[in-house]
């Protein structure tokens, strides 16, 4: 893994920017452009999930964006591995949603694909999720737009891949904290 240029072409379509132009905190909640990391493989992209499991704690909420195959599950099984929680992550896409207890002292993991799921928070209310989110970490695949009135401090993470007939295996994650909570962040050593 390695770290991306910066540069406002490198964000791709969908992605939360910066509307000043610059990189910091910005916005009446506050939107911190965390980084650029571009990722060559899925073993990377567990990786890079293992190493952001270690600044996760109860209470965090994770948007995943990105296209279909764009490793969004692969990302959460490196999260569920790093926060060392029960039961093998696989993407929830029938069942919406799935948890896994924790292991060990840390937070259970609260895994959700929202990709047949068409309106905003209301549609996802039976998920309770706003009686999980103080206790645990919750990863949303497909939450733009769904999911963002859970809280106002929130990591999402955009992952772009080419499209098209082709077996590419490169990622650009780009990572912008929302709130307070991810203002001050330093997710540096991701990318090592």
């Amino acid at each position: 893994m390695e770290a991306a240029p910066r540069s406002q072409a490198d964000v791709p379509h969908g992605t939360p920017a910066d509307p000043s132009g610059t990189s910091g905190v910005s916005g009446p909640v506050g939107r911190a452009d965390l980084g650029r990391i571009v990722v060559r493989s899925p073993e990377q992209m567990r990786e890079l999930g293992r190493r952001l499991a270690g600044l996760l704690r109860a209470g965090d909420l994770v948007m995943l964006t990105g296209e279909l195959g764009a490793g969004k599950t692969t990302l959460t099984r490196g999260l569920g591995e790093g926060l060392g929680v029960r039961g093998a992550v696989t993407s929830p896409t029938f069942v919406i949603a799935r948890v896994h207890p924790p292991l060990g002292d840390g937070p259970p993991l609260v895994h959700v694909d929202a990709y047949r799921l068409g309106g905003g928070l209301d549609e996802m209310e039976d998920l309770d999720l706003d009686v999980s989110l103080p206790d645990s970490v919750i990863v949303v695949e497909w939450g733009e737009g769904k999911v963002e009135e859970l809280t106002d401090d929130r990591l999402h993470i955009v992952i772009h891949r080419a499209v098209g007939d082709t077996s590419d295996e490169v990622r650009r994650v780009t990572l912008t904290g929302v709130g307070e909570r991810w203002a001050a962040a330093d997710l540096g050593g991701l990318s090592d």
